[in-house]
């Protein structure tokens, strides 16, 4: 396209772009539907772009998406759009497509006729695309029961999870991420414990001891139980599969600070979804395992997070705030943070917070400090009214510094 024609292209797709958000929804879909077709196949990315907003605007109208399931070459079209080149024209039209399938009608239109192999067909596209697929089969099943049935009995949730547990580390990598995303809704949980994916995943966990390439995988894989123990109970995800807790503390302790990372990060979470989720008796089962964890971790692990913290990685800073925030409410880590030397004055000093993000974790950590019951007991008065005095200055507190004013200095 020569520059004068892109110049003329540019020219009416902000004009149309003005006409057409004035039209309603349904009228572009009842007397356009050509246009919208030609504007998807059309050779300039922004036009595309113009006409899968209007895809948008028409999938999200409750009288104009009853249009589009009837009009079978639009649909294709859209999907054909997923293996754009332009990434924000395949968003667009997995964003169009997910919502398409949110009725019993849609399912119906992407699942039980020829898109399906249209579908399959844009898959072949790459591995990008490939995923991208995946990506929109992923947001559909956590719909519904009955939407992830859909997608199973087309056969792409299964070939999803065949991916994950083959033999190439980087497409493991990419989808356990999808994975984790499906094991967010209840339903979703079930149908992966029902294919004995879990299993295979804490299996696949094990056998990285002997797999040199195991780093590529092994975060992601420890993050998808971590997922699982905070929407689960930790309790149960943590006696069913032993292997995933001993992972953490041995990333804890490794040299690789993106291991050390997720390590933290996931004893964090856990922690933190110690209280309040569950009846007495099992918090109180709760509290002596997260010790048990704590103490099995290495013989000092205060020390061994507080080395974490002194790293110059922001996130694993935070991290490492957070794992003492998660336990900072229990009086085994109270006695451990008072006998640990230096760690309460680490605690009020706020000259090693540098960034906000810091000072904000740090703030969550005092706060989790002074609101427990058995703070000042186990801390003494002296300590506890340093913390009280942290939290009531807030996260940003800084000390002024007093000048005296010499008279007639310049």
């Amino acid at each position: 396209m020569t520059g004068e024609v892109r110049e003329k292209v540019s020219a009416c797709v902000a004009i149309l772009e003005r006409l057409l958000q004035a039209l309603d929804p349904l009228y572009v879909i009842q007397n356009l539907k050509e246009e919208l077709q030609k504007g998807l196949f059309h050779p300039d990315d922004s036009v595309k772009i113009l006409t899968m907003s209007q895809v948008g605007r028409i999938v999200e109208d409750s009288a104009a998406v009853t249009e589009i399931l009837h009009s079978p070459e639009l649909l294709r079209q859209i999907i054909n759009c997923i293996g754009g080149e332009k990434i924000a024209v395949a968003k667009e039209a997995i964003k169009s497509l997910s919502r398409i399938a949110q009725s019993q009608e849609g399912l119906e239109a992407l699942f039980g006729s020829s898109l399906l192999s249209d579908l399959r067909n844009v898959m072949a596209t790459s591995d990008v695309v490939r995923y991208r697929v995946y990506e929109l089969i992923v947001e559909i099943s956590s719909v519904s029961a009955e939407s992830l049935n859909y997608c199973a009995s087309s056969g792409l949730i299964p070939e999803l999870i065949g991916e994950l547990t083959g033999e190439d580390v980087l497409v493991r990598a990419t989808c356990i991420e999808m994975v984790t995303s499906l094991a967010h809704t209840p339903h979703g949980r079930q149908y992966l414990a029902q294919q004995g994916v879990i299993d295979k995943i804490s299996n696949i966990i094990l056998g990285a001891e002997s797999d040199p390439f195991s780093s590529f995988y092994l975060p992601g894989f420890v993050k998808f139980f971590g997922n699982l123990a905070v929407v689960d109970s930790p309790q149960q995800i943590c006696e069913r599969y032993p292997v995933f807790m001993e992972k953490v503390f041995e990333m804890a302790e490794s040299q690789d600070p993106t291991m050390i990372g997720v390590a933290v990060d996931t004893l964090g979470i856990l922690g933190s979804n110690v209280e309040g989720k569950q009846p007495e008796q099992q918090t109180e089962d709760l509290l002596r395992m997260t010790e048990s964890w704590f103490t099995s971790l290495s013989s000092q692990p205060l020390e061994l997070f507080r080395s974490i913290s002194t790293q110059p990685f922001p996130d694993l800073h935070c991290g490492a705030l957070r794992v003492f925030t998660a336990i900072a409410n229990q009086p085994w880590a109270q006695k451990l943070m008072l006998n640990s030397p230096g760690f309460v004055e680490y605690v009020v000093d706020r000259s090693v917070e540098p960034d906000k993000a810091s000072k904000d974790a740090k703030y969550e950590l005092v706060k989790a400090l002074v609101n427990s019951k058995s703070i000042a007991e186990i801390f003494g008065n002296q300590y506890y009214l340093r913390l009280r005095a942290y939290l009531h200055e807030g996260p940003y507190y800084v000390k002024a510094v007093s000048t005296t004013a010499v008279e007639g200095a310049e």
